[in-house]
């Protein structure tokens, strides 16, 4: 009987385990590729970027700058559409910067430096729940996924032998 209940407490524990480890995964995404966050050669860069790209809550945007000669900004959709450098939600001027996408809905990015937002130096996403099932081109997995997804993978086969052992 005492095997039992040792059986099952291992049992959860590994169901635990492997929950937390499959809600893990997350992408990098280096804004603009080897490009980085910079006045494009043309003002749909950045939306060209976006496409055939899942952007998913846990995320990470890394937007790669020289400090001092842009920033990046987060502002509403109204300053996103007018290039309104004022009253930004939050501004990172020091490069790189990382922004985790810690909720759903639209994001919008600009550099508030002179100009630059006009000459297409802008963001604009849309971030969906749920993990991303696979990363899309142009990100970084985090190096912590492939491992996560592994475990997570062994422990539901061994739950699944536990199962089958101790029922």
């Amino acid at each position: 009987m005492a095997m039992k209940n040792i059986s099952m407490a291992a049992l959860v524990v590994v169901v635990l385990a492997s929950s937390v480890l499959q809600s893990t995964y997350a992408a990098t995404y280096p804004v603009g590729d080897a490009t980085g966050w910079t006045i494009p050669n043309n003002t749909e860069f950045y939306d060209d970027w976006t496409d055939n790209k899942n952007f998913v809550v846990g995320d990470v945007l890394e937007f790669n700058f020289t400090t001092g000669r842009h920033d990046v900004a987060e502002v509403t959709e109204t300053a996103y559409d007018n290039c309104n450098t004022t009253n930004p939600i939050v501004r990172y001027t020091t490069g790189p910067a990382s922004i985790n996408l810690n909720r759903t809905g639209e994001y919008h990015f600009i550099c508030t430096f002179n100009g630059h937002c006009g000459f297409g130096q802008k963001l604009s996403i849309d971030v969906k729940t749920g993990p991303s099932t696979a990363p899309t081109p142009g990100s970084t997995p985090n190096p912590s996924s492939s491992a996560s997804a592994l475990v997570a993978t062994i422990s539901l086969v061994f739950m699944s032998i536990a199962l089958a052992l101790f029922c």
